[in-house]
């Protein structure tokens, strides 16, 4: 399936910059370039010729959740955020359902930790204790309330105790739709005069089809409808369920990856369907090669493309960059944060755990790999490693 030629301006933009921290909370932005005022803009990200997610500059900085660094996620503003530092494609966003069927942007379906649901008398009684993937969770669920409930609620810093200065944004915005998010991306593409990229991922697709709640034939009725469902189309894909995007494939022609967790870990409709692989086993060569024949690209943890020792320092990459370009996937690794918290330990500074540690370090290390992009939650940082990396 092809979409309209507009999919293709735009594709080998490259080289924003951002400024650090201080600067970003000033929210001193230039709307339309997208640019952070501070740095020059640069030249020298690596693009691949051609449309598509592979016109991307790389390796390709995705911002997670937006700029979930700095506002509170899958809202409108870390959204807008992530475009301003430079961000080549935002995951915009998370998707679970209403009771009524609309795909909204929250994290995890539960959603006490990122809105202020818990302050709403009216909906006390909606707390309740659900099995989601074989875990036992207690709170609010998204599949309980209607669209119109939900839009009375507003999003929160989901770990205020790491980014103390996020809740600053508490209560600002409220929980997007995905129909709002293909919006906001046309208009952003006018505003910005170019290709503006998302990557929403659907989350938990076996847990909501049992409650029939099927998360794939909604999207790619919503993809249809905005008429980007095609294999040049600006909207990639992602799910931790190789199944889920195996219907994708049927339905829509947009680009897919396949999300993947620790080697020993299972996907949940492996689970469900007594299908014995794990993750350590979709990396394999085979595995690759089977995954080559739905989608475009994998989505690893990062520890799958470098270990960590028993101390939590970096060790020798695997093979898996070179076993997945040898099957023709790309990969974009997860996630990138500058909190010494999230950091390898060789790449932490001082004893604060909220404390920015070498991330520019952390980075060059995984850039090192050959990876195709990288999930971070500080697209200003990510886009500035890179200028580094390549500049060498």
């Amino acid at each position: 399936m092809e979409t309209r030629e507009s999919y293709e301006q735009g594709r080998h933009e490259q080289g924003r910059a951002a400024t650090g921290r201080r600067a970003l909370l000033g929210a001193a932005v230039l709307g339309a370039g997208g640019a952070v005022l501070g740095l020059p803009g640069t030249a020298s990200a690596g693009a691949r010729h051609g449309g598509g997610l592979e016109g991307l500059p790389v390796p390709t900085i995705i911002g997670h959740r937006g700029a979930s660094g700095y506002r509170p996620e899958h809202t409108f503003g870390s959204y807008q955020l992530a475009l301003d530092l430079g961000a080549d494609i935002v995951e915009a966003g998370d998707l679970v359902p209403t009771r009524d069927g609309h795909l909204v942007c929250r994290h995890e379906p539960e959603i006490g930790g990122t809105t202020d649901v818990a302050n709403h008398p009216e909906f006390a009684n909606r707390k309740t204790t659900k099995v989601l993937d074989g875990v036992s969770t207690t709170g609010w669920f998204t599949e309980d309330f209607t669209l119109a409930e939900l839009k009375t609620l507003r999003a929160v810093e989901r770990i205020p105790a790491t980014r103390q200065r996020n809740t600053l944004y508490d209560g600002r915005w409220e929980i997007p739709t995905f129909e709002e998010v293909l919006h906001w991306q046309d208009e952003q593409t006018r505003k910005r005069g170019r290709q503006v990229w998302i990557y929403p991922e659907i989350k938990h697709p076996t847990y909501f089809r049992k409650l029939g709640l099927g998360l794939e034939e909604r999207l790619a009725k919503i993809l249809r409808r905005h008429g980007k469902d095609g294999r040049r189309a600006p909207v990639a894909v992602q799910s931790f369920e190789p199944t889920s995007l195996q219907r994708m494939h049927k339905l829509v022609g947009n680009p897919l990856l396949v999300l993947l967790s620790t080697a020993n870990s299972r996907p949940w409709d492996f689970v469900e369907t007594h299908d014995p692989r794990t993750v350590a086993d979709l990396v394999t060569p085979k595995g690759l090669a089977e995954i080559a024949s739905y989608a475009r690209g994998i989505g690893p943890t990062l520890d799958l493309v470098i270990p960590k020792d028993a101390k939590g320092n970096l060790t020798e990459p695997t093979t898996l960059v070179a076993d997945a370009h040898a099957a023709g996937l790309l990969l974009h690794p997860y996630t990138m944060r500058d909190e010494n918290t999230f950091l390898p330990t060789d790449f932490q500074k001082g004893t604060d755990p909220n404390a920015y540690g070498d991330v520019f370090g952390a980075f060059r290390r995984y850039f090192e790999t050959g990876i195709d992009g990288v999930f971070t939650d500080n697209a200003d940082t990510g886009v500035l490693a890179r200028e580094d990396y390549l500049r060498r």
